[in-house]
């Protein structure tokens, strides 16, 4: 959902989480140096600053919160003034354009706590003295898929295996004893339901633990 005139011209906005258990298992806080490293190229500085406040919000108040706009682009350094073109209104638009946040209602933002790791397209984007310091960032990590690549194997096993006739609690315990992270399994499971139009049970198999 765009940027809506009422918008243009409100004193507040309503701010709430956005929940993805895979990137919030899986991403990096907007206060991290990741963020701040590699993020802030992509997005700027001043948005990188509201989704900053905003995660504060969110750590006092996690049913969410009524954000004053004035109070807030005052707060980071920019100005409200300009309508659809003020500093502060874009930096909310941008959050929206690259995923981190999204309008629920036309007064209500969904934030994301946890932001992904750059892709690949983004990673381009950057100064090439990033894109070296962010290839030398990934080869200290753990060799393993991305969360995008992950998410897909997983969901297209439990398609899968719901296709050969196993029950949805069977399907994920399955991913699990395959080393699939709790979330991914819960989410896999959800979407090939949700592919075949079958509801989805609560089966409480995503608390439990991931067996060795």
């Amino acid at each position: 959902m765009p940027l809506t005139d009422a918008l243009y011209s409100a004193s507040s906005l309503a701010v709430e989480s956005w929940r993805d258990p895979v990137v919030d298992e899986l991403g990096h806080d907007p206060r991290s140096p990741y963020v701040e490293r590699f993020w802030l190229a992509i997005l700027g500085p001043s948005t990188v600053w509201l989704l900053r406040r905003l995660a504060d919000g969110l750590d006092r108040r996690p049913g969410g919160f009524t954000l004053d706009l004035r109070e807030t682009a005052q707060s980071i350094g920019v100005g409200m003034r300009g309508g659809r073109n003020s500093p502060f209104l874009r930096s909310v638009d941008r959050s929206c354009r690259f995923g981190a946040a999204r309008f629920v209602a036309h007064d209500t933002l969904a934030v994301r706590r946890k932001l992904p790791p750059l892709n690949q397209r983004q990673v381009g984007r950057l100064p090439a003295v990033l894109q070296r310091e962010h290839t030398r960032w990934l080869e200290q990590q753990p060799r393993r898929p991305t969360v995008e690549q992950m998410r897909g194997r997983a969901r297209q096993l439990a398609l899968s295996l719901l296709e050969i006739g196993e029950d949805s609690a069977t399907t994920e315990r399955q991913l699990h004893n395959w080393r699939f992270h709790p979330a991914i399994a819960h989410d896999a499971v959800h979407w090939a339901l949700e592919q075949q139009g079958r509801p989805m049970l609560e089966t409480g198999a995503a608390a439990g633990p991931v067996e060795e």
